[in-house]
């Protein structure tokens, strides 16, 4: 499918309020355009892949989409509604989760604290410590999902062990655990793969299905390892120069000369064909 039918790509992937939907993005930095008119969505119960090459605007775009950029204009919609305006508290509140391509994780606590913290996320604005630890009942509700979460990511047994002890693998897996023990029903997750090797990136791809299967959230990734990407996403939509290029199944992507040209062929990234 070409950037001029995106917009019924959209229509196809998301109906309602079932998800994540952008509407003609724009994001502009002084005179430079970053993101140029992008649509996508992405629905529950699936993931929903964002590729192209490096600066093409992918992050921004998840900048747009999670509160931290406001739109120059454009319309970002989360769960049936309009959240353009609103501040990544609200959305993250309203059950929007995010990881960075940099992981960030509080080293001098332990990973199941660590873990429990996501729960706060969805709380910002208050005491934090008050919020998690506060009372009894909170604190048995907090427990359960943050063992849930450590389950569910295979790191129960590293949960006493110091985040600054761990390797780049774990801890990419205790912040999916994070944003799994916050409760969101919609995921970005921003280069989750990144500086793991390939065992561990199939274990972690194999977690994001289950998490998927199981607890029917969505997923919007970005990701450069092209193996997992198409393991594991049921629609892509390729950025390139801030423009959506294409939107299209795995299978539609990779037959395409238009997303060759712009990115498959290059060969530069991890996983590229």
């Amino acid at each position: 499918m070409t950037a001029s039918a995106h917009g019924s790509a959209v229509e196809g992937q998301a109906t309602g309020g079932r998800g994540l939907r952008a509407d003609q993005v724009r994001v502009t930095y002084g005179g430079h355009v970053a993101v140029d008119d992008v649509s996508l969505a992405a629905p529950l119960g699936q993931v929903t892949g964002l590729i192209g090459p490096n600066g093409a605007g992918k992050t921004t775009l998840f900048n747009a989409c999670s509160g931290l950029l406001q739109p120059a204009s454009g319309s970002v919609n989360l769960f049936g509604v309009d959240v353009t305006s609103k501040s990544t508290a609200v959305r993250a509140r309203m059950g929007l989760g995010r990881t960075f391509q940099r992981v960030e994780v509080c080293n001098a606590m332990s990973l199941r604290t660590n873990v429990a913290l996501g729960i706060e996320a969805r709380e910002v604005g208050g005491k934090p410590w008050r919020q998690v630890f506060g009372n009894r009942e909170l604190r048995r509700r907090v427990d359960e999902a943050t063992q849930t979460a450590l389950e569910a990511c295979g790191i129960t047994d590293l949960a006493e062990r110091s985040t600054a002890t761990l390797s780049t693998g774990q801890r990419r897996l205790l912040e999916l655990a994070r944003v799994l023990a916050g409760g969101f029903q919609l995921l970005l997750l921003d280069e989750p793969s990144s500086g793991l090797d390939e065992e561990e990136t199939d274990s972690f791809g194999a977690v994001i299905q289950g998490a998927v299967d199981e607890l029917g959230i969505g997923v919007l990734l970005v990701e450069h390892d092209m193996p997992l990407v198409m393991q594991l996403c049921r629609y892509l939509y390729v950025l390139d120069f801030g423009r959506l290029i294409f939107a299209g199944t795995p299978t539609e992507v990779q037959a395409s000369q238009t997303v060759r040209d712009a990115y498959l062929g290059c060969g530069s990234d991890k996983g590229q064909p």
